[in-house]
């Protein structure tokens, strides 16, 4: 490690440290956004200098398959037991830490959806920063289209460490981009227009858009947000992924142990993969989570194929489901029929390459 990133390192302790014995409250609301606004800042040139002198070597993660998930995890968790019960993966299975030292993917196919999932090495504390092959399971999850977090019941804290270092390798969980423009510009400072903010205040923006070295700006708040959510709009190098809360091991805690996880963490699912309980309820949380729009297509005067779907993401539209036929799609469409939940009535003659499709639509695609 060299002088600078020594000075930053200490430079950024300093601040968490200050930070962390802030009491936040009204009054100290502006000094708190500012600390977080300066660790950003330090970490944000401590990033740039790393990247400048070394590259950490990852994993190549080939997808395939309609949709992608990756479960992570601390070591010993249950991670490869469960892959291999519910995909056809062949993931080593170990009852001592780091048995899976490689990305090893499955497939799971549900209701006529394949979806990839991968087993990738168990976490640390300390993995946002590169302890135990940290930048390369963290790196597998950013591919991703869902993340499995993987908590032991007998170590229901693991939960609180795993979400830590995502946050702190920039994925967030279930949340979605707040809807902020920021528009730089040369001069005339920073001019905000926002809708009724509780979370923080106009002076506080600024002071934190400053530090960020936005001097010169026109600001849009379409929602409430807090400083956090501000730092990672600027910032703008945020993944936003769905998550799965999954707690393992159910087997081995009593009744009561069990309604105190529920209550304290809120677990999607509850499992245990090696008696294989909840695995189907499992399978049917990743589908639903996925946001999966399935649409059959049909050739004129014939019945549509069931069997295999067309596979799109989230609000998806003809303009999509013709890109992901072939381009010439786009260029020959003359008009779809829609027989589905996204028309007023079956056979539905539809124009417009906008038009948002659901889940279960069949298709008829008339092309010039």
């Amino acid at each position: 490690m060299g002088i600078v990133d020594h000075k930053l390192n200490e430079k950024i302790q300093e601040f968490e440290e200050e930070l962390k014995k802030t009491k936040y409250n009204k009054r100290t609301q502006g000094a708190v956004g500012l600390l977080k606004a300066k660790i950003a800042r330090l970490k944000g040139e401590k990033t740039a200098k790393s990247s400048k002198k070394v590259h950490a070597q990852g994993w190549s993660v080939r997808k395939s398959g309609d949709a992608t998930a990756v479960l992570v995890g601390f070591p010993s968790v249950g991670k490869s037991t469960l892959i291999n019960k519910i995909t056809a993966a062949e993931s080593r299975v170990g009852h001592y830490e780091f048995t899976t030292l490689e990305v090893i993917p499955g497939s799971l196919e549900y209701e006529n959806v394949k979806i990839q999932i991968f087993d990738v090495p168990g976490l640390i504390e300390g993995a946002s920063k590169g302890r135990g092959k940290g930048r390369e399971v963290l790196g597998a999850v950013g591919v991703a289209d869902l993340v499995i977090l993987l908590i032991d019941a007998t170590k229901p804290q693991q939960l609180e460490a795993i979400q830590n270092e995502l946050y702190e390798a920039r994925i967030r969980i279930n949340k979605k981009k707040p809807d902020v423009r920021i528009t730089k510009k040369s001069t005339g400072g920073i001019n905000i227009s926002s809708v009724k903010l509780t979370k923080t205040t106009k002076p506080i923006i600024i002071d934190v858009l400053r530090e960020l070295k936005f001097n010169n700006a026109d600001v849009i708040f379409r929602e409430d947000i807090d400083v956090d959510e501000l730092i990672d709009v600027i910032e703008d190098n945020r993944k936003y992924l769905n998550g799965l809360i999954v707690v393992n091991k159910i087997d081995l805690v009593s009744k009561e142990k069990l309604e105190e996880i529920k209550k304290k963490i809120k677990p999607d699912v509850l499992i245990s993969a090696e008696k294989s309980v909840g695995l189907e309820e499992l399978k049917k949380k990743i589908f639903d989570k996925l946001d999966l729009v399935r649409i059959y297509c049909k050739e004129i005067s014939k019945p549509a194929d069931l069997r295999v779907p067309l596979v799109l993401k989230g609000q998806a539209t003809l303009r999509d489901a013709c890109l992901k036929l072939h381009k010439e799609f786009i260029t020959k469409f003359r008009f779809a029929r829609i027989w589905g939940k996204s028309v007023k009535f079956d056979g539905q003659k539809i124009l417009n390459l906008k038009h948002e499709l659901k889940d279960g639509d069949i298709v008829e695609f008339h092309l010039n």
